[in-house]
C-alpha cells in the first residue's frame, strides 16, 4: 500500500516549519501538491527566509544568485544549481519543469512589499564588472562585450546590440554583455545621453543593414537554452536599468525618496523591433525608426508573456490596440498612426544618423539637470517604483508557468519551425 504523506501545516515557526516542509518535499515529486505547500510555506515565512539570505536587508543579492541561496537554506523550496544544470543540457520539452519552483519563490519575495523593494533594488545597482568595463571604455572610447558594444559619438554613450547571426535576438549570451553595457553608459562621465541600437547584421536577408533587436532568440529557447530565471534577470537588470537608471546602494530608487544614477535614453529602430525589442521601446525616453521599421509582439505565437509590455503598451496606445498587440499580434508599422504614439521622429533610413545627432542636441538643450528632473516626474505619474514591484511579483508566476507550458513547444513548432532551425 502507498503510503500517503500528510501535508504540513504551517506553525509560524520558521526552523520548525524549514524542517517539516522540507522532509514533505523529500517524499513527494515535484506536482501541484508540492507547489501548494510552497506556498503556503512562503506566504508565512518568505519575509524571514529573504532577511535571514540578505542579512535583514543590510545586504544586496542579486536574483541568480538568491534563489540557490533560498534552495540550500530550505532544501527542496526551489531548485539547486546542480539541478538546474543537469536540466540545462534537456530540449525545453524535455524538461521536468524544476524551474516553476524558482517563479514561486521569487513571486513571493516580490509579493513582499519590504522584500520585493530591496530585491529591485539590488537588481538596479550595477553589476560588479562595470566598473573595470567603465575604466577601459573610457581609456579605449570604446567597448567590445562579444553581443554587446559600446561607442561614444559626441555626447552620446551608444549601446549596439550585437547578437549578429540572430538578427540582434536576446538569448542567454547577450543577458550580462548588454547589463554591463548599460551600466557603463549610464555611469560614463564623459557622455550626456545615452543610445540603443541594433549592430550592422554581416549575412542573410539583411545584410549589411543594421537590425535593431527581433526579440528573444526563439531557436534558443525550444532548444532549452533560455533558463526561466533569464527573464527576470533581464527585466528586473538591463530593461529596468534603462526605464529608471542606476540605483544607489545607499538610498531607495523610487522617484520620491531615491537620488538615482540616470541618462535619458533613445532607442534607433532600423529593420524592425520584434517581441522584447518592442518591449524596450516602451521603457526609453525618445525613439527614432526608419519609415520601412515595424514594431510586433508575437507572444501568442510564442506562449509566452512580453514581459513589461502588458504594464506599459496601454500608456503609448490605449488599450484596445495593446491587448491587440499582445493577444492578436497586431503589427504597428512605425510610420502610421499608431506606430508614431510609440515613436517620436520617423525619417528615411538613411536620415536616421543626423536625426539621432539633431535628438541629442534638442534633449540636452536645457540641461540633463532638468531633464532627468522631468523623467523621474513623468515615471512617478506612469509607474512608479511599487507598481513595477506588483506587476514583478504576478510575471514571475505567470511567466515560470508560460515557460514551461506545453503550449509553448508546440506554438514554437507550429510558427517558427523550431525543431528544424540551429541553436
Amino acid at each position: 500500500m502507498e503510503t500517503v504523506i500528510a501535508t504540513p501545516v504551517a506553525s509560524g515557526d520558521f526552523a520548525a516549519d524549514s524542517a517539516a516542509f522540507a522532509t514533505y518535499w523529500r517524499g513527494i515529486p515535484p506536482e501541484q501538491a508540492a507547489r501548494e505547500a510552497r506556498y503556503a510555506f512562503l506566504r508565512r515565512h518568505a519575509r524571514t527566509l529573504y532577511d535571514k539570505l540578505t542579512d535583514g536587508r543590510r545586504k544586496f543579492v542579486r536574483l541568480e544568485r538568491l534563489v540557490y541561496d533560498a534552495a540550500a537554506s530550505v532544501p527542496g523550496l526551489a531548485p539547486t544549481k546542480a539541478e538546474v544544470d543537469a536540466e540545462s543540457a534537456l530540449k525545453q520539452s524535455e524538461k521536468r519543469g524544476i524551474e516553476i519552483d524558482q517563479g514561486i519563490l521569487c513571486n513571493q519575495f516580490l509579493a513582499d512589499p519590504e522584500c520585493g523593494r530591496h530585491l529591485c533594488h539590488a537588481m538596479l545597482l550595477p553589476r560588479e564588472e562595470s566598473a573595470e568595463a567603465l575604466a577601459k571604455f573610457r581609456r579605449d572610447g570604446k567597448l567590445d562585450l562579444g553581443t554587446a558594444k559600446v561607442e561614444r559619438h559626441g555626447k552620446a554613450a551608444v549601446l549596439l546590440l550585437s547578437n549578429r547571426r540572430f538578427l540582434n535576438a536576446e538569448d542567454n549570451a547577450t543577458q550580462v554583455a548588454t547589463e554591463i553595457g548599460a551600466d557603463v553608459c549610464i555611469l560614463d562621465p564623459d557622455s550626456q545621453v545615452a543610445v540603443l541600437r541594433g549592430d550592422v547584421v554581416p549575412s542573410g536577408k539583411y545584410a549589411g543593414r543594421r537590425v535593431y533587436n527581433a526579440g528573444i532568440n526563439l531557436t534558443h529557447l525550444y532548444h532549452g537554452k533560455i533558463p526561466f530565471l533569464w527573464f527576470l534577470i533581464r527585466d528586473l537588470g538591463f530593461v529596468n536599468k534603462l526605464f529608471r537608471g542606476l540605483a544607489r546602494p545607499d538610498v531607495t530608487p523610487d522617484e520620491v525618496s531615491g537620488d538615482s544614477i540616470e541618462k535619458l535614453w533613445i532607442s534607433a529602430i532600423e529593420t524592425f523591433a520584434i517581441g522584447g525589442g518592442c518591449q524596450i521601446l516602451l521603457a526609453t525616453d525618445f525613439n527614432v525608426a526608419a519609415r520601412d521599421a515595424y514594431m510586433t509582439l508575437p507572444a501568442r505565437k510564442e506562449g509566452i508573456i512580453p514581459a513589461m509590455s502588458n504594464l506599459r503598451l496601454a500608456r503609448f496606445v490605449g488599450d484596445r490596440i495593446a491587448r491587440q498587440a499582445i493577444m492578436y499580434e497586431r503589427r504597428i508599422d512605425c510610420d502610421s498612426e499608431v506606430g508614431r504614439m510609440i515613436c517620436d521622429e520617423v525619417v528615411a533610413s538613411d536620415e536616421i544618423d543626423a536625426t539621432i545627432s539633431t535628438v541629442i542636441d534638442r534633449l540636452t538643450g536645457s540641461g540633463a539637470v532638468g531633464a532627468i528632473g522631468n523623467r523621474r516626474a513623468l515615471r512617478l505619474a506612469a509607474e512608479p517604483f511599487d507598481l513595477f514591484r506588483q506587476y514583478a511579483a504576478l510575471y514571475a508566476r505567470e511567466q515560470a508557468q508560460c515557460h514551461f507550458s506545453p503550449a509553448l513547444i508546440s506554438n514554437l513548432e507550429l510558427f517558427w519551425n523550431a525543431q528544424n532551425r540551429k541553436a
